[in-house]
């Protein structure tokens, strides 16, 4: 589990993809980041702009992981280059300080930065959202964007035919992440709140006043339809 509080940068060294499968080994030097990987041993869990991966080697401050067909398919990690800068933050110790919000590390879509205001001492940002994801997406509710921890600030209405919502970057965050730098355009991970998607998947189970359990077990058509 991680936090969404990003504890350095780190640096892609190179992205193999492995033409026998559909999968790559990513390779990020962690050394810019100023050692977060103190500690960290073969097996640890490391956030990668909020994609939680494991680590298979770990060479000084390089670290190795490997990356499968599912988080290529549903994260920005197979367009990484050479030479780009990442976000990287540790699993949280038990014990330790919930500083962000729950971050699992497992992103749920794409989203692009669309608009960029700077409004003094802080600027606004609006992402786009895949709209299959907007329904978890809450004003003053939290979401992990490149695996930083922000309190959503405005979201579009759910009739809009693009979906977004806006976020609040202080200067910290605008210097210690990838955000402060993100393109007009820019690609970006998005996990929502995982509390919203259980909340959701219960009230598919949930059973109506006076229905047998058999009954709610059985699929509705709602159940059969629903993405």
């Amino acid at each position: 589990m991680f936090t969404g509080i990003i504890e350095g940068r780190g640096t892609v060294v190179r992205l193999d993809e492995h033409a026998d499968s559909d999968s790559a080994t990513l390779v990020v030097d962690t050394a810019p980041s100023g050692g977060t990987v103190n500690g960290l041993s073969l097996g640890g869990s490391l956030a990668v702009n909020g994609v939680c991966l494991t680590a298979t080697r770990i060479a000084g401050t390089t670290v190795e992981v490997d990356v499968m067909g599912e988080t290529l398919q549903r994260t920005t990690t197979g367009a990484l280059a050479a030479g780009a800068t990442v976000n990287l933050e540790r699993c949280v110790p038990a014990g330790g300080r919930l500083d962000g919000h729950v971050v699992q590390g497992h992103v749920d879509g794409v989203g692009s930065l669309l608009e960029r205001e700077n409004q003094g001492n802080w600027d606004r940002l609006r992402f786009s959202a895949p709209a299959r994801l907007s329904r978890y997406i809450a004003e003053k509710g939290s979401i992990a964007v490149d695996g930083v921890s922000l309190t959503v600030t405005a979201v579009s209405p759910a009739t809009d035919a693009q979906q977004w919502f806006e976020v609040g970057l202080i200067p910290v965050t605008l210097a210690n992440t990838g955000l402060g730098d993100k393109a007009m355009g820019g690609q970006v991970n998005l996990e929502v709140d995982v509390l919203a998607k259980y909340a959701e998947r219960l009230l598919q189970f949930a059973v109506p006043v006076g229905a047998s359990a058999s009954a709610a077990s059985a699929p509705s058509a709602v159940d059969e339809v629903r993405p």
